[in-house]
């Protein structure tokens, strides 16, 4: 199957020859005596995550040297996510079922096969009100406590209120919504297994699973390719903002409390591989968030956590470099200095408007005549209808239930 054009044309920038350009911040701690090169958790502290955006503020003073940087960085990023070179994509197979009718929106169930035995899993999301081109938002979701008893599920993951809400208004508001599975979470459980999701393969597995399902959105019938988002927050806002370096079909991107220039993501689907340094480069995150530029991207921030200094500095960064394009507008911060680390309703609230305006959505779908928040009309189901796979819907039986076999699955694709 061949790549889409788009990617094709990203993989020709790639192998250019004169783009390599590598960069080097002095004052990073220094790598170990062996193995990968690893940035983890709060790998620098805040004074020196902001020195080193001030050093990439003066390696990168031009368009053109942060372009030559930017095209070295993303083939770092997807060697260290062991994605080089790119699989082969196979068919989605895709199954779609249990649809249910909603106000303004329906629901369905829906399991592809990113690598062949590999089933994604997640629900689909799609606005009654017809139009003739629908934008597409990819809603990947963070971390939640373990399931240790059925009822867990339904405060869990793509299962919660908050995915729920958030991906009912968007399809309300005209976006067709697809909520995806971390691997390991939601009816990945029943497939690999809630331990599968420490593995550092997690982080190449879920970076793929995610351009999969672009493929499977610029799949669906009215989708308009050239309106096409990504919204997460936490762990989901890292995939967010990496989708979007990686993948150009991302046209509009909005990590929610994870874009921080100390703070490098707790968990090894975040930063279990070598994607932030190596021997000729280093990018905390608003660095790779800035390879978004000039798309549009809006970071929502929060005094509770490590985003606490993105008014201050991640944010200014990014305007920098998406000043080089004659475009700092593009970029935006919501903060909320008194909250704390999660995807609340005033964090959904300005990924709406946000959203809204850059896809030509319907913000009164999601507002009172007040401007008011206003998700009453979706309704929040428990998590069982919600569950791809059932008693009445088995997994298929060539599923891959093994991540060491899903890991060779996927590798072979790379042959």
């Amino acid at each position: 199957m061949v790549p889409p054009k788009a990617l094709v044309l990203f993989a020709a920038l790639f192998s250019s020859p004169g783009f390599a350009a590598g960069w080097m911040p002095e004052g990073l701690p220094p790598p170990p005596a062996s193995g990968p090169a690893l940035c983890q958790g709060a790998f620098l502290t805040p004074d020196q995550g902001k020195a080193m955006l001030d050093q990439a503020r003066t390696a990168f003073a031009d368009r053109a040297a942060w372009e030559r940087y930017a095209t070295h960085l993303r083939t770092r990023l997807q060697e260290g996510a062991q994605l080089a070179p790119w699989p082969r994509r196979t068919p989605l197979q895709p199954i779609i079922t249990a649809k249910r009718t909603y106000d303004g929106y329906t629901v369905e169930n829906v399991a592809f096969e990113s690598v062949p035995g590999y089933f994604v899993t997640g629900n689909l999301y799609r606005p009654t009100a017809a139009r003739a081109r629908h934008p597409a938002v990819l809603a990947t979701h963070g971390h939640s406590r373990r399931i240790e008893k059925p009822e867990d599920y339904d405060q869990h993951a793509r299962f919660s209120p908050s995915m729920q809400a958030r991906a009912g208004t968007l399809a309300r508001m005209g976006a067709i919504v697809f909520a995806i599975d971390m691997v390991g979470y939601g009816d990945s459980i029943a497939l690999v297994g809630q331990d599968a999701h420490k593995a550092p393969f997690t982080l190449t597995l879920q970076t793929w699973n995610n351009m999969r399902a672009l493929d499977f959105l610029l799949a669906q019938e009215g989708v308009d390719p050239a309106r096409v988002a990504v919204n997460g927050e936490s762990g989901g806002g890292t995939q967010a903002f990496l989708l979007a370096a990686l993948d150009p079909r991302i046209t509009v991107s909005a990590p929610v409390v994870m874009v921080s220039a100390h703070f490098f993501g707790g968990c090894a689907c975040e930063s279990g591989l070598p994607l932030h340094r190596g021997a000729d480069h280093f990018a905390s995150n608003p660095i790779v968030a800035a390879l978004t530029a000039p798309r549009p991207q809006l970071l929502v921030s929060v005094g509770g956590d490590w985003t606490l200094n993105t008014p201050q500095v991640e944010y200014p960064f990014l305007q920098y470099i998406y000043g080089h394009y004659g475009a700092p507008g593009r970029v935006a911060n919501v903060h909320l200095p008194d909250e704390k680390h999660d995807f609340g309703p005033s964090k959904r609230a300005a990924s709406y408007w946000f959203l809204a305006d850059q896809l030509g959505l319907d913000a009164r779908a999601a507002f009172d005549a007040q401007g008011g928040l206003d998700e009453s009309r979706v309704t929040i189901e428990r998590a069982g209808p919600l569950h791809v796979f059932t008693a009445d819907r088995p997994i298929p039986a060539h599923a891959l239930r093994d991540i060491a076999r899903v890991e060779a699955a996927l590798k072979s694709l790379q042959r």
